[in-house]
């Protein structure tokens, strides 16, 4: 009877906690994003909270918290009908985020290896700037660096010092795999001649500024993530007893 008690309880408590992380998404979702260079990437601020809804959630929990987040965001600070097919990036992100801060770093290789293959076989890309990508080639590194760690010392050590730099690595990779996604969406799936009209040229262009605007988003979130989010995830453990923290 306890033990049915017990696990009622940490069901609804789990149901809380992703309607709050929802809603934190859709807060940070509808705000209109820094005046950068115009490529839209993350124009809201849903990026400085997707990661650690993963980590704190799980992958699965974390992909449904930060969509619905991203969706209600996204009707509330409307862009145009496109951007909806883009910003399940965000969710993918936190899953790969989630993944990652639980050792399954094989399905987040998988995912980065498949998306970056099917990118280079597409005649398009080979056009594009190759360095317009070089963040999300550093976070495909510091991927393998983390598999090979792992590899040799097993899963990472939640209670040690190097918590705050796991947390760190786990949102680099989520929002660089959110960003990989969308240049899925955007070249391999051709949606920039489909939905915008835009030439190679233009591209090329647009391409370049993006090399610039999505690294600086990338280190806000990721300092700010790895301060905050150390106090949080250790605030859960103690508030809301979650297993998958301890």
């Amino acid at each position: 009877m306890m033990s049915c008690e017990w696990r009622k309880m940490k069901r609804s408590q789990f149901v809380s906690l992703v309607a709050v992380f929802a809603s934190v998404n859709i807060v940070f979702d509808s705000l209109i994003g820094l005046p950068m260079l115009g490529t839209d990437v993350w124009s809201g601020w849903v990026f400085m909270v997707a990661p650690i809804t993963g980590m704190v959630l799980g992958p699965y929990a974390g992909f449904l918290s930060t969509l619905i987040g991203v969706i209600i965001g996204h009707s509330i600070y409307f862009r145009d009908v496109y951007e909806f097919f883009f910003t399940f990036g965000a969710p993918i992100g936190a899953m790969a985020s989630g993944f990652l801060f639980r050792g399954r770093w094989k399905i987040v290789l998988i995912y980065y290896t498949a998306l970056f293959g099917i990118y280079f076989i597409t005649p398009l890309a080979w056009q594009l700037p190759i360095w317009g990508m070089w963040d999300v080639y550093l976070a495909y590194v510091i991927l393998l660096a983390v598999a090979v760690t792992m590899v040799r010392r097993g899963l990472w050590n939640y209670k040690s010092k190097e918590l705050p730099y796991v947390i760190a690595i786990c949102t680099i990779i989520g929002l660089e795999a959110d960003v990989l996604f969308r240049i899925f969406i955007l070249v391999p799936c051709q949606t920039y001649r489909l939905f915008y009209t835009l030439d190679a040229n233009t591209l090329i262009l647009w391409w370049a500024k993006g090399a610039f605007e999505t690294p600086i988003k990338v280190a806000i979130s990721t300092l700010v993530t790895a301060i905050v989010g150390l106090p949080v995830i250790k605030s859960f453990r103690k508030v809301a007893s979650l297993d998958w923290l301890k």
